[in-house]
């Protein structure tokens, strides 16, 4: 099986994170191969949001400077642990959590619970598959994908430096139907559901009826609460813009 996480690592545009210091993810740098094409492509809006993937960026916008030294994991499974913390607190009418401007996310917290890639069904790297697929199903979401698009899209994919494996997954999951019940049914609790639905929220901005829709639906297939599901939007913005 190819290396999910770094792919994940990738579509972030994060660097891995381990012991507390950071290392470039091992398959380069999309969004400095990429920022051209970005900004040159008029393209649909879907067209935006799968560009925004492939280059590390989310529409065009990064994500703050501190988010992106997490690794693709650490970072959706800190947002949605920070979002549980938030809607509990807020549930209890207990003060919200905070945390220092050196970690706005947090990384250990979910270590060893269920917020923890390692510990869902398949270990992370499986986790990290779903998590790929839930963006790119997201990205997907106002249906402007046409022929000429797809075909620029694998092109950046090429640029790449990819391995056989994680090319292939790519274009597999950029040219299948959206599948609503294939993302829905990679939630296996309460916890990886959330992470699912922060990671297709970190990979599209909103800004469409259509994708406004598919959050929407999609919160309610996994059983979010409306609570929780506001907690991640705003972790999501909180991550955009940390220093």
């Amino acid at each position: 099986m190819f290396d999910a996480k770094s792919l994940l690592d990738q579509f972030l545009g994060s660097q891995g994170s381990q012991n507390g210091r950071s290392r470039q993810s091992g398959s380069g740098d999309l969004l400095s191969q990429g920022k051209d094409f970005l900004s040159s492509q008029g393209g649909g809006l879907a067209l935006g949001s799968l560009a925004g993937l492939m280059l590390g960026t989310k529409t065009g916008r990064k994500l703050g400077g501190k988010a992106v030294t997490y690794g693709g994991l650490a970072l959706v499974a800190g947002l949605a642990y920070k979002a549980y913390q938030g809607h509990q607190a807020n549930k209890q009418n207990a003060p919200r959590p905070t945390y220092p401007d050196h970690e706005p996310i947090p990384v250990e917290a979910p270590r060893g619970t269920a917020f923890d890639p390692a510990q869902q069904p398949g270990g992370e790297n499986q986790f990290a598959i779903n998590l790929l697929t839930a963006m790119i199903s997201a990205a997907k979401a106002d249906g402007h994908i046409d022929r000429d698009e797809q075909d620029r899209i694998f092109d950046k994919i090429d640029e790449a430096g990819l391995d056989s494996e994680a090319k292939a997954f790519l274009m597999d999951e950029l040219r299948s139907p959206l599948d609503l019940d294939k993302v829905v049914a990679s939630a296996s609790c309460p916890e990886s559901a959330a992470e699912i639905y922060a990671a297709s929220r970190l990979a599209i901005d909103p800004d469409h009826p259509a994708e406004k829709a598919y959050l929407q639906m999609l919160a309610a297939r996994l059983g979010l609460e409306e609570g929780l599901i506001n907690e991640i939007e705003l972790a999501v913005r909180e991550a955009e813009m940390a220093g």
